[in-house]
């Protein structure tokens, strides 16, 4: 029977500390959790979450996956701890690694993640930084193998903002192999440090497009993914980025020139008739709550084989 397997890399900081097999391996043990046909158990193990920012999906879908495994859950919130009082994170880390077996950290620069991993001697896992999103693609690639049942010739646009997601889209495309298109005005692309590290891994330098026209990275898409225009901290840019985005929603005049069959994917949350129509968004093509399900099960998948 399979079983998960420890991976590599003791942290997974961002999309690409998993090899490809690795990759697959993760997705396939997360498809045995959702359709219960894996027993396993992190029983007596601690997931330690620290979040510098506000969450459901990832810290719920934590909480709940770690609860499956048989293991419990810390939630270290730095406005009730020493972390938000200025605790070094090289103390932090030290003392945490001492009560918990893997810690899960939501917070800004991807530099503080990775102070945290230096000096934790237990995985520490990336549940969002303002440059990766690694755990929302893994299950967002889980969502498009359920519906395309592989990623051969399946291609990928990303529609809005070039930011964490997006990164974390083009570094799993590069690792598959998939065609990443990525639509956003000009000032908004991705970063560049990723879009580099991209083109070292692609075998095919076409399979990725940064694009300013979203109907040209819509057409014969697999699926049409967005996410809100303005992100965490972004709360002053806001009205500046709406006028800015303008043309930039999935509706239905985009949907009709991307593949009939087309999948439909948001991370959530969501600003109906803003990056995306409600009717869209409500649509027969829409995978957006299987995809927020997936976020349960592909984490779960990652802490048995990043803690086992």
């Amino acid at each position: 029977m399979l079983k998960p397997i420890k991976l590599a890399k003791k942290d997974f900081l961002s999309s690409l500390d998993t090899s490809i097999e690795e990759f697959f391996h993760v997705l396939e043990i997360a498809k045995k959790f959702k359709n219960k046909d894996l027993d396993f158990e992190l029983k007596g193990k601690v997931l330690g979450l620290i979040f510098d920012k506000s969450s459901t999906r990832t810290r719920v879908s934590f909480q709940v996956a770690m609860s499956r495994l048989g293991g419990t859950t810390v939630d270290l919130n730095p406005t009730t701890s020493q972390i938000g009082r200025g605790e070094p994170i090289r103390d932090t880390a030290r003392v945490l690694s001492r009560y918990c077996d893997v810690l899960a950290i939501r917070t800004f620069k991807q530099s503080i993640l990775e102070e945290y991993a230096k000096w934790s001697s237990k995985p520490v896992i990336n549940a969002l930084t303002d440059l990766e999103h690694p755990c929302q693609a893994l299950a967002d690639f889980m969502t498009i193998q359920e519906e395309f049942f592989d990623f051969k010739n399946v291609i990928l646009t990303f529609i809005g903002d070039g930011n964490n997601v997006a990164n974390s889209l083009i570094l799993c495309g590069a690792l598959l192999g998939i065609e990443v298109r990525i639509a956003c005005p000009k000032g908004y692309e991705p970063n560049f440090s990723v879009i580099d590290k991209a083109y070292e891994i692609y075998e095919n330098k076409d399979f990725l497009q940064i694009l300013n026209d979203p109907y040209l990275a819509a057409e014969g898409a697999n699926v049409l993914y967005t996410d809100v225009w303005s992100s965490m901290g972004e709360e002053s840019q806001k009205e500046q980025k709406d006028k800015n985005f303008n043309g930039f929603t999935i509706d239905t005049n985009l949907v009709n020139v991307a593949d009939k069959d087309a999948i439909i994917l948001h991370c959530l949350p969501a600003y109906r008739d803003k990056e995306i129509t409600d009717a869209i968004f409500e649509s027969k093509n829409s995978r957006i709550f299987n995809q927020a399900e997936n976020r349960l099960h592909a984490q779960q998948a990652l802490l048995a084989c990043i803690t086992s």
